[in-house]
């Protein structure tokens, strides 16, 4: 299907390729290619919210039913499997996560999700050996509270681990980077150097120590070659895609994709090489380009599809630099960090509104959430558009006024899923009372917002189950539980992971549940997450995981 399509996807679009797609019946066949029978299946669909088996056809369900009904629609050609009383979900949808620049990052940077920084040193240590002299040496989610020396990393612990290179790591939020002197030195830096709009550089005894917090990174980035070839593109998303799929993922939504990500993902989907849907967001950075070639929201197929154009207004969570209204416990001065403010970002998002555009604001704190929704609304007054699909990304910190506005604008919610659990130990710095209004899908639900389900990955892990566990106790790995208030059911938290993913996307008639004429994408579960101890959803192994009728994954 869509051959076409997907050959000129994007640098040959044709008018009628710009198109919505409208289903004609053709993948229709009366003879299943697949049944799945002998299952517990959980379909997400009010209709019909449970089931024994499904009939898969050309890549979509064909039909849920009974057993025997299903076998009954059986051919000679059809595959029968009895999958043996496991329990069958939609395939999870990632709605907020970073894939491609994720996947060259596991192809050539050093891992340091280590814990001590003992260990940091000497796995970039071992890299400075095989790197030629004076060539960067780049590390990827380092995380500051996760280190037993109860310290961050600084410029002097690279030094000693790589004289010879200029060193820098990232942490796995994204928001703040970690470099050694010879990195400085390239960048420009000195002792005197005052920090950056939007940004700011590390210090001790007024002296720099290699901490460069959200956009005082720009200098540095600005030094490092781009050495990633077209193949590298292609090869980081066959392996990432290939990753996420192993845990149930079948739909992510890339935030903060561009022309030479859409390139890698098309190319491949080219080489059979893609093992999930993706929606691309596109940066600000390319929107004007994007529409000056005839695109919007929406273009593609349903294995690759320009999402909205996204932009940063505020700082990180895990990295504490979101923007609050009231400041960090035990940091009385600080507040957080505008990384872009309202009046620069209206501009860009009124130029993606007025050309039906999707838009999406990374607004963490509530702040930040406060200066998002003024962005949307005045949008909405001066333009009204039906059904933008306004887009929170993070959405962390909020109240009750801001969840009525949210509700108003029928804006969608992008939290993390896996926070609590993966990143309890930072929890400490928002204070139990604040917890009671973070990540808040209890709020949001009861309000009648369609939140949804992300990792950010690498900021958070990307599994499901994690996901699921972490929604429905709100406890750490330590056990430690933070804003119970929050919590919400298994049945819940499996519709935010797919029915409402498919919504942020404007794809819930082709995916999101297990209902006949949508894409045949599904995870085989070894235990139903109804009926396990809560505190040990974590620990339920994927069986498979199917994406338009074939299995990528099979334990």
């Amino acid at each position: 299907m869509y051959s076409q399509n997907r050959r000129q996807f994007i640098k040959t679009a044709s008018p009628l390729a710009l198109l919505p797609w409208i289903p004609n019946g053709n993948w229709f066949s009366a003879t299943p290619d697949t049944v799945l029978y002998n299952a517990n299946v959980i379909t997400v669909d009010p209709g019909q919210p449970a089931a024994e088996a499904i009939a898969v056809s050309n890549g979509r369900i064909l039909a849920v039913g009974a057993s025997a009904d299903m076998l009954r629609l059986a051919g000679a050609q059809t595959v029968k499997i009895d999958v043996g009383g496991k329990t069958i979900l939609p395939g999870f949808i990632d709605a907020h996560s970073h894939p491609a620049s994720s996947g060259l990052a596991h192809l050539r940077n050093v891992d340091t999700d280590l814990r001590s920084i003992e260990a940091i040193k000497e796995v970039i240590h071992e890299r400075a050996k095989i790197t030629p002299k004076g060539e960067w040496i780049l590390g990827f989610k380092y995380d500051d509270t996760k280190t037993r020396e109860g310290r961050i990393i600084n410029r002097y612990d690279l030094d000693e681990a790589a004289p010879d290179h200029p060193v820098i790591i990232t942490h796995r939020g994204g928001h703040s980077s970690y470099v050694n002197s010879m990195a400085l030195e390239r960048a420009g830096y000195s002792d005197s150097s005052p920090d950056p709009k939007g940004g700011k550089l590390g210090r001790e005894n007024g002296e720099l120590n290699g901490q460069l917090l959200e956009t005082a990174v720009g200098p540095i980035w600005e030094q490092i070659p781009n050495s990633f070839t077209r193949a590298d593109h292609q090869e980081g998303v066959r392996l990432i895609t290939e990753m996420m799929s192993k845990s149930g993922v079948t739909s992510v939504t890339d935030a903060y994709g561009d022309a030479t990500y859409l390139s890698a993902y098309q190319d491949a989907l080219q080489a059979d090489e893609l093992s999930m849907r993706i929606y691309c967001m596109i940066t600000y950075r390319e929107i004007e380009n994007m529409i000056e070639a005839g695109l919007q929201t929406g273009f593609g197929n349903e294995w690759v599809r320009l999402g909205g154009m996204k932009i940063t207004l505020d700082g990180s969570i895990s990295e504490r630099t979101a923007r609050l209204s009231q400041p960090y416990m035990g940091r009385p001065e600080d507040y957080g960090i505008i990384v872009m403010d309202e009046e620069e970002i209206y501009p860009y998002a009124l130029k993606a509104h007025l050309n039906d555009w999707q838009i999406g604001v990374h607004a963490n704190g509530d702040v930040a959430i406060d200066k998002t929704l003024n962005i949307y609304e005045r949008l909405q007054k001066e333009h009204p558009r039906k059904d933008p699909r306004f887009r929170l990304e993070h959405c962390t910190v909020i109240n009750p006024d801001l969840v009525r506005r949210i509700k108003a604008l029928e804006a969608i919610p992008n939290p993390f899923s896996t926070y609590v659990y993966f990143h309890g130990e930072k929890m400490k710095e928002y204070g139990a009372a604040r917890l009671e209004n973070m990540f808040a899908l209890r709020s949001f639900l009861d309000a009648g917002i369609k939140v949804t389900q992300t990792s950010d990955y690498p900021p958070g892990p990307f599994e499901p189950m994690m996901a699921l566990q972490s929604s429905v106790t709100r406890t750490d790995m330590s056990g430690n539980l933070w804003g119970p208030s929050q919590r919400i059911t298994v049945e819940e938290a499996i519709k935010i992971g797919t029915m409402h993913g498919a919504y942020a996307s404007y794809e819930e008639d082709i995916k999101g549940s297990i209902t006949p004429g949508k894409l045949a994408d599904l995870v085989v579960l070894d235990k139903d997450p109804h009926q396990v101890d809560p505190y040990e959803i974590i620990d339920i192994p994927i069986e498979r995981t199917m994406v338009g009728g074939k299995w990528v994954y099979e334990s």
